[in-house]
């Protein structure tokens, strides 16, 4: 039986496209990494989402971001639905909406991730990004509300969070410039008008 003899030529080429395709990987890399690095340190954290992927807070860099405490079965819940059409009225101009689930007042989120995920979409449409359950305060508070609320990296909003729904404005350029206690919803004029105002500068 005659054996197929492969040329010279097609083995250049086949280890020509292996080292090209080695290189885009190591570029794609290296460049996230670059990313990570020049990151606000706002964004300088990695999240786990609702679906259990680690996500970069660096990807939102340029974005303007309104960064959210939920809870499923609290008085201010509804607020889903405000947070949902504000996102979609925007997120053309470059806003986005992250939304970190907590159980850390009155045990108001209690279910599990894949329960938090199907609530807000059959209740409220939820499209903006959500994450993994964390605590925004006391001993096991996650990174990111540390920096949120500490003195030391966010001396004009510092303090601790008093309730589920409230909202950290932070600029195209990753600076906290705004915080709004639970009271404030979505379609509140002062919250709105912040908005509007970081996204034209």
């Amino acid at each position: 039986m005659k054996k197929c003899a492969v040329k010279p030529a097609a083995i250049a080429l086949t280890a020509l496209i292996l080292a090209a395709a080695g290189m885009a990987g190591w570029q794609a890399r290296t460049q996230a990494e670059a990313v990570k690095a020049a990151a606000a340190p706002v964004l300088s954290f990695t999240m786990p989402s609702l679906a259990g992927r680690n996500v970069h807070l660096s990807r939102y860099q340029g974005k303007v971001i309104l960064m959210v405490n939920t809870a499923s079965k609290c008085g201010f819940t509804p607020q889903y639905a405000g947070l949902e059409a504000l996102y979609k009225r925007f997120k053309s101009k470059g806003f986005v909406i992250l939304g970190f689930p907590s159980n850390d007042f009155g045990h108001q989120e209690p279910g599990t991730d894949k329960q938090i995920s199907i609530f807000c979409t059959s209740h409220y449409g939820v499209t903006f990004p959500m994450f993994s359950k964390v605590d925004v305060k006391g001993p096991h508070q996650c990174a990111l509300y540390h920096y949120l609320t500490g003195r030391k990296t966010d001396p004009r909003f510092a303090g601790v969070v008093k309730w589920n729904f409230e909202k950290f404005l932070i600029s195209r350029k990753g600076k906290i410039v705004a915080r709004f206690r639970s009271p404030i919803t979505p379609e509140s004029a002062i919250l709105v008008h912040a908005v509007e105002t970081q996204l034209a500068q």
